[in-house]
């Protein structure tokens, strides 16, 4: 058999396979650490360039890529999870365009391609991610269709805009079977195949603080929290959306006591008011949630911790929705335990001396029993003589001196750090918790916004007869910083000054919520919730099953229909010459698709004699309309009406 030869790539395919590969790859540099994606279009720019007129040679593809692979794992410390995979494919396909020779070459690039945006589902649902991901896809059915046309040698190659027209032609019928199979596919609790769970967290809160390493996390704007309240809602100051509680501390780090994990929830006293309202998560691929203040009920699909802490029952990698009621304590856990005390108090050797001999002092002089005191002296003294900044040097091996003697200035970490350990020295049980506090009310959907930015940290002290009281040193020395909102910070003027900025602001977030309400919020209960109304909510999975298949079998009917529709002509002499060879058909004497009209008409006529004279008479008329030189007024309506009339004697 001889050797066919690749068929080499023009100009215009490799540039419109280019694109392809560059738009799809653009949705999921944004889901990727930034080294990863701005190494991505360096090297996808470099490579594009270098082999537009020769490919790279084979064996220094062979050693960049092993360099890549290599360079990526060692990146992510070696771990397996969906970020890795998903940055692995980005740089290798921003490499392919390295060995982009054929036809055949750009037909794998743009399949592989194509795999770049359904990665980013992986990553992200949002809106931006789905219209990029659909432009690339759209662009890479663009691309494929031109390398079709050059692989059939097609002398008049269409236009590019009819190349994108026909493309969206398609898309739009297999539109209806998209949203049956969104709409009706039966929602089930965990995907059928197994995801590997992301490498890298996304903002949040974690187990652990260090004072000093949250300063990421205060300059991101992005919602953490989309708040709804159903009745009272509470002012600003009393939004304390409450998360991990640290106990432990060794001298540098406080993290949360994983030996209390199983101990039961202690006794609280609730106060009278009660907040109900609804909050939607962002994905932060951990288990901790936040409630405001303490929550009164458990909601379905989370426990309660020892520390009053919800606890999802699997980690956040999707906005979820809880409903909650809270409420502030009366009393918070009054009698302390002798273990939780000795836990509450626990402070390392060496360090912090200055802290301690303070705190020693101020016990001495304010007598053993007086708690409230020493609470007291010391928030006077931070009121007095502190200030707040995020511009803090790195602390050294005695944090608390640091700050509390040498600073004197820094936010809620050292805030909150430094009270605790000065209160424990003095003997009173105490720890710190981490959460969120205040937010931003969004006028146009009703709903509070709490940002990765308005992560907070404070501190509990156990007072004997009130349990566990709320004490926040950083509230003290900057309120402003606290509890103002946006328009309290700009003086009603709009986000940095800026007039009308702040409701484009909200109008952006009431939409994205839309979004996760509308799309990523949509679970078994809500497609229960549109069955109701025609009674199909009773009939159980088998019910649900059951229309699933039915409309799907109507959306490819009619998918199927359109389909075979586009094949007609729109041309009616065509047609009506397409139905008369249909009625041959019957007879065994159906037209080949090689076979001119009039070869065609002769071998009929010598099969069956009797139709010949009339036969070749139309076949020559229509011959004649189709492809001798005609004027504007020849009417086709003679020949039409002939062609439908006639059937085979």
């Amino acid at each position: 058999m001889a050797r066919v030869d690749p068929q080499p790539l023009s100009p215009a395919a490799r540039a419109w396979s280019l694109a392809a590969g560059a738009a799809c790859l653009l949705p999921l540099l944004p889901q990727l650490p930034a080294p990863v994606a701005i190494g991505s279009v360096a090297m996808a720019l470099a490579i594009g360039t270098l082999s537009w007129w020769r490919p790279l040679p084979g064996w220094l593809r062979m050693l960049l890529a092993l360099a890549l692979v290599a360079a990526v794992l060692s990146m992510f410390g070696f771990a397996l999870g969906r970020d890795v995979a998903c940055a692995l494919l980005a740089v290798m396909l921003a490499f392919k365009p390295g060995e982009l020779v054929t036809l055949r070459d750009a037909r794998s690039l743009v399949g592989f391609a194509l795999f770049a945006p359904f990665s980013t589902f992986l990553l992200d649902q949002g809106p931006l991610s789905l219209l990029l991901g659909l432009v690339g896809a759209t662009l890479a059915l663009v691309a494929l269709l031109q390398l079709s046309e050059e692989e059939s040698g097609d002398a008049a190659p269409i236009r590019p805009w009819r190349r994108v027209s026909t493309v969206l032609r398609l898309v739009a019928i297999g539109l209806p079977l998209a949203l049956v199979a969104f709409w009706l596919f039966p929602r089930i609790g965990s995907p059928l195949w197994g995801v590997p769970e992301r490498v890298l967290a996304r903002p949040g809160l974690s187990d652990e603080m260090t004072p000093g390493e949250w300063l990421d996390l205060m300059n991101d704007d992005r919602p953490a929290l989309r708040v709804s309240f159903f009745g009272t809602v509470p002012s600003t100051s009393q939004m304390y959306w409450r998360g991990p509680v640290l106990m432990d501390y060794d001298g540098r780090s406080w993290t949360r006591s994983r030996w209390l994990s199983d101990l039961p929830v202690p006794a609280t006293t609730r106060g009278p008011v009660a907040w109900d309202y609804e909050v939607e998560v962002e994905p932060t691929e951990r288990r901790t949630l936040v409630a405001l203040e303490l929550p009164l009920a458990v909601p379905v699909g989370a426990r309660v911790a020892w520390d009053h802490v919800l606890q999802s029952d699997v980690p956040l990698g999707r906005v979820t929705r809880w409903r909650m009621r809270a409420s502030p304590p009366s009393t918070f856990e009054p009698q302390l335990p002798a273990l939780f005390r000795q836990n509450a108090l626990r402070l390392p050797e060496g360090y912090n001396p200055r802290t301690v001999a303070l705190a020693r002092q101020w016990r001495r002089e304010v007598g053993a029993e007086n708690d409230v005191a020493v609470v007291d002296r010391a928030m006077r003294m931070i009121r007095n003589e502190f200030g707040y900044t995020l511009s803090t040097p790195l602390p050294g091996r005695h944090a608390a001196d640091e700050f509390l003697f040498d600073w004197k200035q820094g936010f809620c970490e050292h805030f909150s750090s430094a009270f605790v350990i000065l209160m424990r020295a003095a003997g009173i049980p105490s720890r710190v918790v981490t959460g969120y506090v205040g937010g931003d009310r969004n006028p146009i959907g009703d709903y509070w916004i709490v940002r990765n930015e308005d992560a907070h940290a404070w501190a509990e002290v156990w007072l004997d007869g009130r349990g566990w009281v709320r004490v926040d040193p950083t509230a003290a020395v900057a309120p402003e910083r606290i509890y103002d909102t946006i328009d309290d910070r700009t003086d009603g003027g709009g986000f940095g000054g800026l007039p009308g900025v702040t409701p484009m602001l909200d109008l952006g977030d009431w939409l994205r919520r839309g979004w996760n309400d509308l799309v990523l919020g949509f679970d078994a209960a809500r497609q229960l919730a549109i069955l109701r109304p025609i009674g199909l909510d009773r009939t159980g999975a088998r019910g649900l099953v059951g229309l699933f298949g039915a409309c799907a079998v109507l959306a490819l009917g009619w998918m199927l229909w359109l389909t075979a529709r586009a094949e007609r002509s729109g041309d009616p002499v065509v047609r009506a010459w397409r139905r008369l060879g249909a009625r041959y058909a019957r007879f065994g004497l159906a037209r080949e698709a090689h076979e001119p009209a009039q070869q065609w008409a002769r071998r009929v006529a010598a099969a069956r004699p009797a139709d010949a004279e009339a036969l070749l008479a139309l076949s020559a008329r229509f011959a004649k309309w189709r492809y001798a030189p005609r004027i504007d007024a020849d009417d086709p309506r003679p020949l039409i009406r002939d062609l439908r009339r006639y059937r085979p004697a």
